[in-house]
């Protein structure tokens, strides 16, 4: 499915778009049809899919020319849909938010868990992202099942964007954070909660722990400091660090 969004991935050839979109729908009707999906309509389902699939392409397209634009190590938009993970596991999402949208069972998950096992980077299907979402190298982030992200997002490796501890009964609820338009969230922090809302326009930070929200264009940073003491005193061989 993913090499008839983008060809490239699998060979740079001339594509009929409605001969592709066809062959999704011809892929997907086999995946439904080869396991027990519960009591859906496979063929609506198939068939509402397809609708999708253009506008599907049409936000990843936005995605890639986003992690085009905020990377100047990237060369060209084909470098960033062949070679980065963290537009592939955009592009997993997608799919698989649209297939979680129409009530299918197990396949959303397992798509976005296989990109988890490739990538280093965990999105649950039943998340909500907005246009030209930026993943910058990528490894070791989660965004939690009831996460809102905005449009124009950045986020740079190891972010959680996780829930504080709840009791299952209150699983349903919104357990974690908003994100909103054109927010920046450098590398190592992590949002927690389903209050918790990062106005948009913000920075936030490499390694903030937040809980709480912060107003639009807040510049949230964690101030460390380290302290050594010098070896050849009293206390030698004991370095303090205050992080």
């Amino acid at each position: 499915m993913i090499e008839f969004l983008f060809p490239i991935l699998s060979v740079n050839e001339i594509r009929d778009k409605e001969k592709d979109i066809s062959e999704i729908m011809r892929s997907l009707s086999g995946i439904l049809y080869s396991y027990e999906c519960g009591p859906i309509d496979k063929d609506l389902t198939v068939y509402r899919f397809g609708k999708k699939v253009t506008e599907i392409y049409d936000m990843l397209i936005a995605d890639a020319n986003a992690i085009y634009a905020g990377d100047p190590a990237a060369r060209s938009l084909e470098e960033v849909i062949v070679c980065y993970p963290g537009f592939y596991s955009i592009l997993v999402f997608r799919i698989a938010h649209e297939l979680d949208k129409l009530a299918l069972p197990v396949v959303p998950r397992m798509l976005t868990e296989y990109s988890h096992s490739k990538t280093g980077i965990d999105i649950h299907p039943k998340a909500r992202i907005g246009e030209s979402f930026c993943i910058d190298h990528g490894t070791g982030i989660v965004i939690g099942e009831t996460t809102i992200i905005g449009n124009s997002v950045k986020i740079y490796q190891g972010v959680t964007l996780g829930a504080l501890s709840v009791d299952k009964k209150d699983a349903g609820e919104k357990r974690h954070p908003t994100i909103e338009d054109n927010v920046v969230i450098y590398s190592g922090s992590t949002i927690l909660g389903g209050e918790t809302s990062i106005g948009h326009d913000s920075v936030i930070g490499g390694n903030v722990w937040l809980t709480h929200s912060v107003y639009p264009h807040s510049i949230v940073v964690n101030r460390s400091e380290v302290h050594l003491k010098n070896n050849n005193s009293d206390n030698k061989g004991i370095i303090d660090f205050v992080i």
